[in-house]
């Protein structure tokens, strides 16, 4: 048998050891980055308005795609 104890790190170990340290270190660092989460602002006449409007740059873009109108 061998006595020789091998100094190299082989490719699959190294990169075993690298996953694990960018785990651990992406964890660490989004853990204080998360908000908390925070309620909606707007009151029900806001939320009810109309948001799509159709504009002339709207319109010229359904016509040279030929969407139906």
């Amino acid at each position: 048998m061998r006595d020789e104890k091998k100094s190299t790190v082989g490719r699959r170990d190294f990169l075993r050891k690298v996953g694990f340290g960018t785990v651990g270190a992406g964890a660490t660092l989004a853990t204080p980055l998360m908000a908390p989460a925070q309620a909606d602002s707007e009151t029900d006449q806001e939320k009810r308005k109309a948001r799509y409007k159709e504009t002339e740059h709207v319109k010229t873009y359904y016509r040279v795609n030929r969407y139906p109108s």
